[in-house]
Order: structure tokens, then C-alpha cells, then sequence
């Protein structure tokens, strides 16, 4: 038992958050960025979230994103992580084995 707690203690504990932006300047002068994860159109001066949970900004020289969540990493083998983007919400925990049964070779 002692055990199950530390591996769920070590769960919630470790995740660390790695929030990372990027930016992408325009050749030329535009009026409208795309965003390139829904292929949405934006006009200069706009800011919008995409359906992954990006911030994003349009300006005539550049388009920039920022992740809107936390994105967990370095977190045990034991534990998976699961994201809702309709929330940009995750949760981390721990994987378990599921108890089954077998008929065949």
C-alpha cells in the first residue's frame, strides 16, 4: 500500500511544465496570418486560442503562439498523461494494470 502512495504521490509531484512559444516572420507585409494548426484565417491586430490550446497573435511582420497550458514532462514510466483541449486541461496518473481473463491459444 505504502508503495501505491508514493507512486501517486511521485504522479503529482514530479511533472515539470514546459510552456514554449514560437513566432513565424512574414517575408512580406500581410493583412492575414493562418493559423497552422486549424488553417483559420486572422486578421492583423487579432489574437485567438486554437483547438490545441495555443495563444496566438497576428501582426503585419509575424504570427507568435504560446502554449495556453502547462505541458508536463519528465514524469515516471508508471504514470501517462491525458489532455482535454476543450478545457486546456491535463491530468497526470498513474497507469494500472487491468485484471482479465483469456480463452484460446
Amino acid at each position: 500500500m505504502r508503495s501505491v502512495v508514493l507512486g501517486l504521490l511521485l504522479c503529482i509531484v514530479l511533472p515539470l511544465v514546459n510552456a514554449a512559444c514560437f513566432q513565424e516572420d512574414h517575408k512580406t507585409p500581410v493583412t492575414f496570418c493562418q493559423d497552422s494548426t486549424d488553417k483559420t484565417w486572422h486578421p492583423v491586430g487579432s489574437t485567438w486560442r486554437n483547438s490545441k490550446c495555443m495563444d496566438c497573435s497576428c501582426s503585419a511582420d509575424s504570427k507568435s503562439c504560446c502554449d495556453a497550458m502547462a505541458r508536463p514532462t519528465d514524469y515516471p514510466d508508471m504514470c501517462t498523461v491525458e489532455y482535454d483541449f476543450t478545457t486546456c486541461t491535463y491530468e497526470v496518473f498513474q497507469k494500472v494494470p487491468c485484471a482479465h481473463s483469456a480463452v484460446g491459444k
